[in-house]
């Protein structure tokens, strides 16, 4: 990534203003301005992930860079996050789209501003820019999201196809280490430490209410755009990567909105297009200012005669728990959905074929190991987040494969896997895995879908099955681009487990397949040739950040990267998902922050109440008044009637404990 030194404006670096609410409540931001430009278009980033010291290297790359262009830029901490007043209580509240809707109004009457805002985010940004545009705030004209969702319910890290998802405690984990951590005294002066005191009296543990809503209710309907598409009139650039989990949601929203709308994916992780862990990295920031300036400004920049969604179309690679470069090529489609993809019927035939012919059944009764070497629901890219080689998982699953094909299919879009079938229990999952599937034999996934099956007829409205009743159900895909080569084969994998992925059933089931009449539909691509005339990409680039030093972290007991451990006498599993191990020191603020977690899943073959995830968090802020630190455990289990939640928080001022709660419920299983 190249550090731009060039600019059309000089820049003033305001640290913090105080945005103020209508209930007194004052939000900290933090400012950069055009110098010598006058009253500008403003673009605002919302974030609960602490202005001051969280995300302070990545929001000077990005808005240095936006401001030295022309554009006034704001990034704004929730209500009750870093160093803004109050307190928060859930993630994507009303309150914080209320305040945002207040923010958005203050920022425009100010002297720097002309009057327009544009949204721009990635996940928690990229949500509430969706959520806010659907509020209609009057100055707001534009947002840019990346890497959200237009449905909390159905693409979020909370439940995967109505399955529970191994993120959900996980995130609350994550989410309650920093919920109590305190202002600084520099920016909130000496109100701070009531705010802190506040915060930790406030904390409690997310999961607590994700848990009390396991159906797609009033509570997940609530920040979902999807209920109401027509809400959302402004213009809407809709970005994200098939490496990450809410890629999907970049095709739903072109297909759901009727404003103006351009969609990108690429081939990235949970990041930024410019600055990534899975090349080719692009010019973000570049396309940023094409969209701003064209919506903005007025300026005829070519963006919108540009194909509606334009997506990284990947090649066939070889199975590999870390990739950080995917080949493949651009390639786009000027509406969407495209009336050019044509879907492809592949029968679950006899002998294990697909897109054979046959009747009968096929049964499938999986065992725990399966889905150990799934990787993480939405990778980083870091060295251990992707899928191993299917082969493995296989061995439990029914399989079906093609011969091998006689030229190459591409595919974009969500598969389906349209099932016939009956299982032996009253509660049941099924997960799905396409796989390409080389001359070798080893076998690559491509895309990957869940259902409960108790879901089968809506998220939300479970039922439980019948045992032995046969019934029909839809597996939707996570959609991609692929190209599978001449020569290699099709794969489709079905199992009754993906542990750590998805939380098993309390019963192990043993599903029957109709064969014939169970089949999975393909969205094949046919070639474009202007796909060949699209514009590229300039080269990545951003602004200078001040430095920041990574120190030595010291070593400890529990892996750097995941792990899967599998004791063959006992049967026990151990997945270790390692979190956010780090010492960074900031000169610029005088400040040390030390992160430790980790996310451990454990769970005994032939015996699904045995799921159980543990969690260990510590954060530590060095600053010149102090040392201040959250400790944290938790643990999620079960048994066949109950979810079991054991949180304990330990909060301490120069290593004495100021502050300590210990959480033991139980929550009613809802059809999971």
């Amino acid at each position: 990534m190249r550090i731009r030194t060039d600019y059309p404006f000089g820049l003033t670096e305001i640290e913090n203003i105080w945005v103020p609410l209508p209930d007194g409540v004052r939000l900290a931001g933090r400012l950069w301005l055009p110098e010598g430009a006058g009253p500008v278009p403003v673009i605002l980033e919302y974030l609960p992930y602490r202005k001051r010291d969280g995300t302070r290297a990545r929001d000077e790359r990005m808005h240095r860079y936006l401001a030295r262009h022309g554009y006034g830029c704001l990034r704004l901490d929730i209500r009750g996050t870093g160093d803004s007043e109050g307190v928060i209580d859930d993630e994507y509240s009303v309150q914080e789209q209320i305040d945002g809707l207040a923010a958005i109004d203050w920022i425009a009457r100010q002297p720097w501003c002309d009057g327009q805002v544009a949204m721009i985010g990635i996940s928690w940004g990229g949500f509430n820019g969706l959520q806010i545009a659907a509020r209609r705030p009057p100055a707001l004209k534009t947002i840019i999201t990346v890497g959200s969702t237009d449905d909390r319910y159905a693409t979020d890290i909370h439940w995967v196809g109505g399955c529970l998802s191994k993120d959900n405690f996980d995130w609350s984990s994550t989410m309650f280490a920093h919920q109590d951590l305190p202002p600084d005294p520099a920016i909130a002066g000496e109100a701070w430490r009531a705010m802190w005191q506040a915060r930790q009296e406030a904390n409690r543990p997310w999961i607590l209410t994700w848990l009390a809503h396991q159906r797609r209710d009033d509570y997940w309907r609530q920040g979902s755009v999807c209920e109401d598409f027509g809400r959302i009139e402004v213009p809407v650039y809709a970005v994200s990567g098939w490496a990450d989990n809410y890629s999907e949601s970049v095709p739903r929203l072109l297909a759901g909105l009727s404003c103006p709308r351009r969609g990108l994916i690429g081939p990235w992780a949970h990041s930024y297009p410019y600055d990534v862990t899975v090349e080719p990295a692009i010019g973000w920031l570049q396309e940023v200012l094409r969209w701003c300036d064209h919506w903005l400004k007025g300026r005829d920049t070519g963006i919108m005669e540009e194909p509606m969604l334009r997506v990284w179309m990947q090649e066939s690679v070889a199975p590999r728990t870390c990739y950080h470069e995917r080949p493949g090529r651009w390639v786009g489609e000027p509406d969407w959905p495209s009336p050019r993809i044509a879907t492809r019927r592949l029968a679950l035939g006899a002998g294990g074929v697909l897109g054979g012919a046959g009747e009968g059944m096929a049964r499938v009764c999986s065992p725990l190991w399966v889905g150990l070497g799934a990787g993480e629901v939405g990778r980083y890219g870091d060295d251990a987040d992707w899928a191993t080689d299917q082969r493995e998982d296989d061995g439990g699953s029914l399989v079906f494969v093609t011969e091998p094909l006689g030229e190459a299919l591409e595919i974009l879009g969500a598969p389906q896997l349209r099932l016939r079938f009956a299982s032996d229990r009253p509660r049941a999952l099924v997960s799905v895995r396409l796989n390409d599937v080389a001359p070798s034999g080893a076998s690559t996934r491509v895309t990957v879908g869940h259902l409960n099956l108790c879901h089968r007829h809506g998220h939300d409205a479970p039922a439980p099955l019948v045992p032995g009743e046969v019934g029909t159900a839809v597996v939707d895909l996570d959609d991609i681009a692929h190209r599978f080569p001449a020569g290699h084969r099709i794969a489709v994998a079905i199992s009754t487990v993906y542990w750590p992925i998805a939380w098993p059933s309390p019963e192990l089931a043993t599903l029957s397949l109709h064969l014939g009449e169970s089949a999975i539909e393909l969205p094949v691509r046919p070639p474009r040739e202007d796909d060949e005339r699209l514009r590229p990409f300039g080269p990545a680039e951003c602004a200078a950040s001040d430095p920041q030093h990574d120190l030595p972290v010291e070593p400890r007991v529990h892996p750097v990267r995941r792990s899967v451990r599998r004791d063959l006498l006992t049967g026990e599993m151990v997945v270790d998902f390692p979190r956010w191990t780090h010492v960074t020191h900031m000169p610029a603020i005088g400040q040390t922050h030390r992160g430790e977690g980790l996310a451990r899943y454990r769970i005994t073959d032939g015996d699904p109440l045995s799921a159980r995830c543990e969690t260990r968090y510590t954060v530590v802020i060095e600053r010149p008044d102090g040392s201040f630190s959250h400790e944290s455990e938790g643990a999620l289990s079960c048994d066949a009637t109950h979810f079991v939640v054991e949180m304990r928080l330990t909060v301490r001022e120069n290593g004495c404990e100021v502050f300590a709660r210990d959480w033991n419920e139980r929550i009613p299983r809802d059809h999971m």
